[in-house]
């Protein structure tokens, strides 16, 4: 091997090192390199963050009272329409893949003549349970897991409007709609919160008008002085008379 042979090794050597220093340079300019660094686009992390299907609505018990006094029938309607394709709302309609609705609030579950019910369905209704604010609430959220095994493939309505809508819009649909519930009473730590809101609206009435009287008090006595100045200068001028 003479000297050529050797300097054909080192050149593949160097043009070997050559390629890898080039292909770390160009990776850590396509990828970068593990350090933090500034975004070209920055994102607001807080909005990803807040970001979600809806917020999430207050435990405890719904207060259908308020709710459904307030409810928008022609909302429900709409919402009614997505329906359709498996129920009909008027009355003596006929029924389709699902049972007519027509009376359906108070109404025993799965007592439709000749619809055939899911067993599940049927199962629900055997005890003579009827179709309520609370269950059909309930229901409507996510029918197959309020009753396991329903033929109703409908999801569900997710928003607490909706059910509360369609609740409504439903119960009208009947000659004799069932009675709305009472509105439930007001907390406790509500009235208090309420009581002591209006305390302090009192307390800075009273300060407001107590300082409008201090203020009414030093005008007088502004006045009062001025007016023994007056009382001093006639006499001066008297005397000097």
């Amino acid at each position: 091997m003479g000297d050529l042979f050797f300097n054909k090794v080192a050149g593949a050597i160097l043009a070997v090192g050559l390629f890898i220093m080039v292909l770390n340079e160009l990776s850590g300019v396509m990828f970068g390199s593990g350090r933090s660094a500034d975004l070209a686009y920055p994102i607001d992390l807080s909005v990803l963050e807040a970001a979600g299907p809806g917020q999430a609505e207050e435990a405890g018990p719904v207060d259908f009272g308020l709710l459904l006094a307030n409810a928008d029938l022609s909302a429900g309607e709409r919402v009614a329409r997505r329906c359709v394709a498996c129920h009909t709302f008027g009355q003596g309609g006929a029924s389709g893949t699902g049972p007519n609705m027509w009376d359906v609030m108070g109404r025993t579950v799965a007592s439709v003549s000749g619809f055939n019910y899911s067993n599940a369905m049927t199962e629900y209704g055997s005890d003579g349970t009827r179709w309520l604010y609370q269950n059909m609430y309930e229901y409507l959220e996510n029918p197959r897991r309020y009753v396991p095994g329903t033929s109703m493939s409908f999801a569900g309505l997710r928003s607490q409007d909706d059910r509360i809508n369609i609740i409504a819009y439903m119960r009208s649909q009947s000659d004799d709609p069932m009675d709305l519930p009472e509105p439930l009473p007001e907390e406790p730590e509500a009235e208090a919160e309420m009581a002591e809101a209006e305390a302090e609206a009192d307390a800075e009435r009273v300060a407001e008008a107590d300082e409008t009287g201090d203020e009414a008090d030093d005008e007088a006595a502004d006045n009062g002085d001025m007016d023994g100045e007056a009382d001093d200068n006639g006499d001066d001028d008297a005397s000097q008379g």
